[in-house]
């Protein structure tokens, strides 16, 4: 072999550099973390709220507040005082979410207080992920807002930022957390109203689960339907529709029942029977994926 041969073969050997690579997708981004539905309904399912996290990474910690979404679209800001606020649904710029919070929220800490990080920084395969900054037993503890006067706490905005806050408050759907389940949340959209839950298990099983409980006609939210469900984060995320005159208070008793059946469901090793699987089909057939 020649030398200039020997010398193309090493170099297709040689590992290449994680810092010139793209992020890889990941199709869990939050899994590993504390509270991994929460992330997931916080991205993808509750429009206004916040949450209180500790990180560290090399010579930078602190604490942060992780919002679903900042003014403008930012994807982080650091405010006068020296907060620190990264966006959960300011979008992505690779295939893994988890490295796209990190990155912002280590760019945010790298800007002068007052100022926002107006794009989503570069995320490469040497990024870190939230994994790698926050404690993996550090729970994600959710305070929900009517609105996003979170925003201004203590600060005023432009008259740019206070109309984006206005539209955004006339956007909000009211939301309401459901004490019977992890990560259920009651909401309004128009004149409809819904209850969406993010479950924690395996795709795969929750669909199999829910397909058991809609051929045993086990799938209503009280008196609620079960429309489908989608998938967001690689969870999946069941929706039932509610009667708008009931209360979300007044689902925590059905909840409770559905969060046994579901657990039950969830737990069977019997292969599914016909009408299972023709109940699973109908879930999946209707499914659509969120990010």
């Amino acid at each position: 072999m020649g030398k200039a041969s020997r010398r193309k073969s090493q170099d297709k050997k040689a590992p290449k550099d994680p810092s010139t690579l793209p992020a890889p997708f990941t199709a869990r981004p939050f899994e590993g973390l504390a509270g991994e539905t929460e992330w997931v309904a916080l991205r993808e399912i509750v429009p206004a709220a916040t949450a209180r996290v500790r990180y560290s990474h090399g010579d930078a910690s602190g604490e942060a507040t992780i919002a679903t979404v900042l003014p403008m679209a930012w994807p982080g800001l650091h405010r006068e005082g020296g907060e620190v606020m990264v966006a959960l649904q300011a979008g992505a710029s690779g295939g893994d979410a988890s490295r796209d919070l990190a990155e912002a929220l280590l760019a945010v800490t790298a800007i002068p207080e007052g100022q926002p990080l107006a794009t989503q920084p570069r995320t490469t395969a040497a990024s870190p992920r939230l994994q790698d900054l926050l404690n993996a037993d550090q729970p994600l503890e959710v305070e929900l807002h009517d609105g996003f006067d979170f925003w201004v706490a203590g600060a005023d905005l432009d008259a740019e930022g206070q109309a984006s806050l206005e539209r955004a408050n006339e956007a909000a759907a009211p939301t309401h957390l459901l004490a019977a389940a992890t990560s259920a949340y009651w909401c309004q959209i128009g004149d409809r109203t819904y209850v969406r839950w993010v479950l924690p298990h395996d795709e795969d099983k929750a669909t199999d689960a829910l397909a058991r409980l809609h051929a045993a006609d086990r799938s209503k939210l009280g008196d609620g339907r079960l429309l489908g469900a989608f998938r967001a984060s690689g969870l999946l995320v069941p929706v039932w529709e509610i009667d708008p005159a009931i209360k979300p208070e007044e689902l925590e008793e059905p909840m409770v029942a559905t969060v046994a059946a579901l657990d039950e469901a969830v737990a069977s090793t019997t292969p599914l029977t016909p009408e299972e699987r023709r109940a699973r089909n109908g879930i999946v057939s209707r499914q659509v994926t969120l990010r």
